[in-house]
C-alpha cells in the first residue's frame, strides 16, 4: 500500500475518534453544568485547555459563555481542533481514498461533513437547542464507526484505520484522566463520592459499567483502575493499547524489516509499562509523573510511526 494511502486512512479515522471524544465531553459538560448542587461551580476551563489553543486571558473571557465556548469548539474554524475543521480533515482524507473504503464509508463521513457545514448551525449553539445538536452529531459519529466495522474488508488499509483510531483514543483517554486528577492533586485517598467522578467516567462512556461492577467506595481508585487498567472496558488505556499492538502486528508482519521491528519492540515497552503498572504502589506523585511520561511516549512513538509508514520528516 502506498505510503499517502496508509496517512489517508490512518488520519480518518484519527480524527473521526477526535470528533466522537469531543461531542461526548461538550455533551456531557453541558448537561452536569446545569447540575449545580452536584457539581458545585463548572466552567468551561478544562474544555479550553484540552481543545483549543486559547490563551489564559481568553479562557479567562469565555469559561463561562457557553455559547462563545461551544462555537469555538464546534464551529470556529480558527480553532484547529473544533469539530468543523476535524470533520472537514476526515472527509478530506476520505475522498483521497475512496477506492480504499467502502462506499457506505464515504456516505457517512460525507453526511457528518455536511451536517457541519449546515446554515443555521451557530444559531442553534445560542438556544436550548444546543444538546440536541451535539447529540445529532453523535449519533453521526456513532453510525460511522458501526458502518467502518461492518463494510470495511479486514486488510492493511482496515489495520492503519485502527491504528489511527486507537492512538486517539489513548491519548484522549490520558489527556481527560490526567486533567480530571489533577483537579484533586493527584490525591487517591479522596473522599468524594462517586457523583463527583461522573464527569470522566460520562466523557468516557463508562459510568453505568462502574456502578455494576466495582463495589468498594475506594473511588478514585477505583476510577483510576477502569480508566487506565481495565481490559474489558472500550475506552481505557490498556484496551486501546492492546488493540493498537494487534493492528500495529498486522501491519509489520506484512512489512518487516528492523525497522518496523524496532517500532514495534518500541510499543512494547510502552504497552507493558501500562499493564504491568502496580496500582498497589501509586501514589499521588507516581501518577503525576506517569501521566506526563506516557503522554510523551505516546507522542513520540506517534512520530516515529508516521516517520516509517508515512515518510515524514
Amino acid at each position: 500500500m502506498l505510503s499517502r494511502i496508509a496517512d489517508a486512512l490512518f488520519w480518518l479515522n484519527r480524527y473521526m475518534e477526535r470528533a466522537d471524544g469531543l461531542l461526548r465531553v461538550a455533551s456531557v459538560h453541558y448537561t452536569l453544568s446545569m447540575d449545580k448542587d452536584v457539581n458545585g461551580k463548572m466552567t468551561w476551563q478544562p474544555l479550553l485547555e484540552l481543545f483549543t489553543k486559547a490563551t489564559g486571558e481568553e479562557i479567562v473571557r469565555l469559561e463561562n459563555d457557553t455559547e462563545g465556548v461551544l462555537k469555538r469548539l464546534l464551529t470556529d474554524t480558527g480553532n484547529s481542533n473544533s469539530l468543523r475543521v476535524i470533520v472537514t480533515r476526515a472527509r478530506e482524507n476520505a475522498r483521497g481514498v475512496q477506492d480504499h473504503i467502502t462506499k457506505e464509508v464515504w456516505e457517512a463521513v460525507n453526511s457528518i461533513y455536511h451536517l457541519a457545514e449546515g446554515k443555521g448551525l451557530e444559531d442553534q449553539l445560542t438556544s436550548y437547542g444546543a444538546l440536541n445538536v451535539m447529540e445529532q452529531f453523535a449519533r453521526h459519529c456513532v453510525l460511522y464507526t458501526g458502518i467502518t466495522d461492518i463494510t470495511m474488508p479486514r486488510g492493511v488499509g482496515w489495520n492503519f484505520m485502527n491504528m489511527g483510531k486507537y492512538l486517539e483514543r489513548s491519548l484522549e483517554t490520558l489527556a481527560l484522566t490526567d486533567k480530571q486528577f489533577q483537579l484533586i492533586g493527584y490525591d487517591l485517598e479522596d473522599p468524594r463520592d462517586i457523583m463527583q467522578w461522573r464527569y470522566l467516567l460520562l466523557s468516557l462512556s463508562g459510568y453505568e459499567l462502574h456502578l455494576k461492577n466495582y463495589r468498594s467506595a475506594h473511588y478514585a481508585r477505583n476510577v483510576l483502575h477502569q480508566v487506565l487498567f481495565n481490559e474489558q472496558f472500550p475506552h481505557s488505556l490498556l484496551y486501546a493499547l492492546t488493540r493498537l499492538e494487534r493492528h500495529l502486528k498486522n501491519v509489520v508482519k506484512e512489512n518487516r524489516s528492523g525497522e518496523s521491528d524496532a517500532l514495534l519492540r518500541h510499543f512494547g515497552r510502552l504497552h507493558a509499562k501500562v499493564r504491568y503498572m502496580d496500582m498497589d504502589n501509586i501514589n499521588g506523585r507516581i501518577l503525576q509523573e506517569f501521566f506526563a511520561e506516557l503522554r510523551l511516549e505516546l507522542l513520540q512513538f506517534s512520530k516515529r510511526l508516521s516517520q516509517h509508514f508515512f515518510s515524514y520528516s
